[in-house]
């Protein structure tokens, strides 16, 4: 919405010094979006003044018309002498005044005026069009003033050429600022200025008779609960729009077209309230407004016929429908360059019809985009009586007597809230008093004392329930003076433990070098396919989104992998080899049995336990996981030797470092599970529970999702670890630690991790801490045979252990290994 600061101050007594960015300030303190404020006319310097042709002498030998124009400019040139112009435009003749600009002065766009000589004569000046001093389009022409402006008057201020226009931002909720009179409103609101509503008309007495009236009625209430006709005889087709009000609708961003029309579009911007004036001649028996019969269609103004929908709002007459009710006229019916006698109509028509029908028939119009977002009820009566008046007055028409008024009744709307509220939902103490003011400054009765019984306006349609009240108070007093204040902690609340195990979990996966993202959890049928799934793999089963942001991914994934990996490919794609990427997120896995779609909830009440059960029961399973990927080195090569690449070993590695923050030991298991190499792929296990998978992915993967050879990857469910805890802080005990070396031979397909298990079992309490420092196959140890050494570390929290009890500790280990994998000392 385009408001000119001079069109404002006709309806609000502003500060004379107050400019339109010191008022687009004061609006924005109040809650509207003032875009920008754009200086009309700021660069416009004199003399520019009125004029009037003296004699015009008709320059010929060339290609189009020239005259060469004597023009009267008093005073303003320093002699009085008149100005010799020469001028191209033919619309003007002897004794007409016009807009004058002398040598020295510059026109919008920076365009520097001087005399110089042209056509063979010396032009001193230029006589202007609208378009030249950017009040219009027009450039066809010269602008032609009234025959009374003041020769050698100041036309800058004449014609209102300098004004600020401020751009509003209309929000769906603001929609009374769609108009001159709604942001006059605010404007005086914010200044404590006096305001003049433009609505304010009196009406003629016989409004409520019917006179002459053309008839009218309503057929379907909930498409339209008010609907007002006016007539008007006698108009003059050749009256032109009065230069003021071509500016303002220039300047408001409209397009001036003729009087009939101009007078609509203005009242329109002026009021709020969308009018439409149908030729008289052009209809055909009573209007009714109703719903779109079937095979119904219209032509509408922008001579595109349209085929009609039930469910659209119509206005009709006896041949059927002549406009669609609140968006566009008909062709039929329009007004033309020969109508004298109109039918000016003004209406409330339902804001969810209205914008259903635009956007069905892909028709916006600046009166669809006010009916959709709400129009005050009361002023069909006023606007339509200051329409035909304007057409009186400005067009020569003779007003008919009477009004058509068909309506539908409304119930009054009351809201019932507590006088403190506002004060609690901004915590700041306002009080009954201003709660009360500031709720009538917006147009609300309020009646009551600690409990308000407040009746909002008609122009403010948004008004509710108490929330939208207490927004308004809140706004007025100004959203800075509420308080910053840090919220107060409520002793015994903070993060979960479930919380503080994921952050845990990041934090241990950042420390071992990974990188977390964050992918869309979405995935398609190809993505199963690169994943070398299985066809009855339970994976494959997802949910389907009913609208997905894409087409390509149109189901809720059931794995981390899928964007992992393509993640991990872009970085690839932009230079950088050597990545490890982790992601913590939700999977989706459909529930057996559960309902295809989940039930909808009603909205005007909160659900029962019932529905939210049935809503539960249409909720997929919804996991956390925890997944990397990892490609390249894993260890940096440089000037002090080679680097290490990823292994598989450092995906289980990985797992191991998620368990502990948990508190979990995994144990490890050669296995065969998609999409990992069949070789290299490691089952990880709590106790006795499958959690997850680690290893080397599968080359058909790799080469599906355009990775280096030998990327690895883990995944694992955090459930599945057992519950949440909170981490404990480990006993450090003050004695020293004893180490002893164990190297065990055992059969070449005995996994590392049974030994390693078996041996911790052994140990008993003493034990803090086991780690494999070496593998070796060879003759010493006989061909299907595999040497591991590992450390173990002894301690008590209470003594120093004697070397004896560290052998007993040790020996005990060993014969439970022995006993378990048939493991036997290396050189016993």
């Amino acid at each position: 919405m385009r408001a000119p600061l001079s069109w404002l101050r006709e309806y609000v007594d502003l500060p004379a010094a107050v400019t339109g960015r010191e008022l687009a300030a004061r609006l924005i303190d109040a809650g509207l979006e003032v875009e920008t404020v754009d200086r009309a006319g700021a660069d416009i310097t004199g003399p520019l003044v009125v004029g009037e042709v003296l004699a015009i002498e008709e320059l010929t030998g060339f290609k189009k018309p020239i005259r060469y124009c004597r023009v009267d400019v008093g005073r303003a040139n320093g002699s009085g002498e008149p100005q010799n112009i020469v001028c191209g435009a033919v619309n003007f003749a002897v004794g007409d005044r016009v807009v004058v600009i002398l040598p020295g002065g510059v026109l919008p766009g920076g365009f520097q005026i001087g005399a110089r000589k042209t056509y063979g004569h010396l032009s001193e000046g230029m006589i202007c069009s609208v378009s030249e001093l950017g009040i219009g389009e027009d450039h066809d022409g010269i602008l032609v003033l009234p025959p009374d402006a003041e020769i050698g008057a100041d036309a800058i201020e004449l014609l209102g050429l300098r004004d600020d226009v401020l751009d509003i931002a209309i929000t769906p909720d603001r929609s009374y600022c769609l108009s001159i009179r709604g942001i006059a409103r605010e404007a005086a609101i914010a200044y404590g200025a006096a305001f003049t509503d433009p609505a304010a008309v009196e009406l003629p007495a016989e409004a409520d008779a019917s006179g002459e009236a053309y008839p009218a009625s309503i057929a379907d209430p909930s498409a339209c609960d008010r609907f007002v006709l006016r007539e008007v005889r006698g108009f003059d087709p050749a009256a032109q729009t009065p230069l003021w009000m071509r500016v303002r609708l220039h300047r408001a961003g409209m397009r001036p077209v003729s009087l009939a029309v101009d007078v609509t579009n203005y009242l329109m911007l002026e009021l709020g309230q969308p009018l439409h004036a149908f030729d008289r001649a052009k209809l055909t028996g009573p209007i009714v407004v109703r719903r779109a019969e079937a095979g119904e269609s219209l032509e509408t103004l922008d001579h595109v016929k349209r085929t009609l929908d039930p469910e659209d709002i119509l206005i009709t007459d006896a041949s059927g429908p002549i406009s669609m009710a609140g968006t566009m006229g008909g062709l039929a019916t329009e007004i033309d360059g020969a109508s004298t006698d109109m039918v000016v109509e003004a209406a409330h028509f339902d804001a969810i019809g209205t914008a259903r029908m635009s956007r069905r028939h892909r028709l916006h119009s600046e009166a669809s985009y006010r009916f959709e977002r709400g129009v005050d009820r009361e002023l069909p009566l006023y606007a339509s009586y200051r329409a035909a008046r304007m057409l009186a007055e400005l067009g020569g028409a003779e007003i008919v007597a009477g009004v058509t008024h068909a309506q539908a009744p409304a119930p009054p709307v009351a809201i019932t809230m507590p006088a403190g509220h506002p004060d609690r939902v901004a915590g700041v103490a306002y009080g009954r008093d201003t709660v009360v003011r500031r709720l009538e400054q917006v147009g609300c009765a309020v009646e009551g004392g600690e409990t308000l019984t407040v009746a909002p306006p008609s122009w403010r349609p948004d008004l509710t329930d108490p929330n939208d009240l207490a927004e308004e108070v809140i706004r007025l007093e100004g959203y800075e003076n509420i308080p910053a204040r840090a919220p107060r902690p409520v002793a015994g609340r903070g993060l979960t433990v479930e919380q503080r195990t994921r952050r845990r979990v990041g934090r241990a996966l950042a420390g071992a070098g990974y990188v977390e993202v964050l992918s869309f959890p979405f995935a398609s049928e190809r993505d199963w396919d690169d994943l070398q799934l299985p066809a009855d793999d339970p994976r494959r089963t997802a949910l389907r989104l009913a609208n997905p942001l894409s087409e390509d991914e149109p189901l809720l994934r059931t794995t981390l992998l899928p964007g992992l990996l393509r993640a991990l490919a872009r970085n690839l794609g932009r230079g950088f080899g050597d990545v490890g990427l982790y992601e913590l997120g939700l999977v989706f896995r459909p529930r057996e049995g559960a309902p295809a779609k989940a039930p909808r909830l009603r909205v005007d009440r909160g659900p029962t336990p019932e529905e939210i059960a049935s809503v539960d029961a249409a909720l997929p399973d919804q996991p956390l996981r925890v997944a990397v990927v990892l490609s390249g080195e894993r260890e940096p090569s440089g000037w002090w030797g080679p680097g290490r690449p990823g292994i598989w070993a450092d995906a289980i590695e990985t797992a191991r470092t998620v368990a502990r923050e948990v508190g979990v030991e995994l144990a490890v298991r050669a296995d065969r599970h998609e999409p990992w190499h069949p070789g290299r792929c490691a089952a990880l296990y709590a106790g006795g529970t499958l959690v997850g998978h680690a290893g080397e992915l599968h080359p058909r993967v790799i080469k599906a999702y355009g990775l280096p050879a030998r990327t690895c990857a883990m995944e694992l469910e955090m459930r599945r670890l057992g519950e949440p805890r909170l981490p404990r802080s480990p006993k450090v005990s003050t004695y020293p630690v004893a180490t002893q070396d164990v190297a065990l031979v055992v059969g070449a397909d005995v996994p590392a991790g049974e030994v390693e298990g078996a041996l911790r079992e052994g140990a008993g309490d003493l034990l803090e801490s086991i780690r494999l420092f070496d593998l070796y196959t060879g003759e010493q140890v006989g061909e299907g045979r595999k040497s591991l050494a590992y450390t173990l570390r002894f301690r008590a929290p209470d003594r120093t252990l004697t070397a004896e009890e560290a052998s007993a500790a040790r020996d005990a280990a060993v014969a439970v290994a022995a006993d378990r994998t048939g493991a036997t000392l290396r050189g016993a």
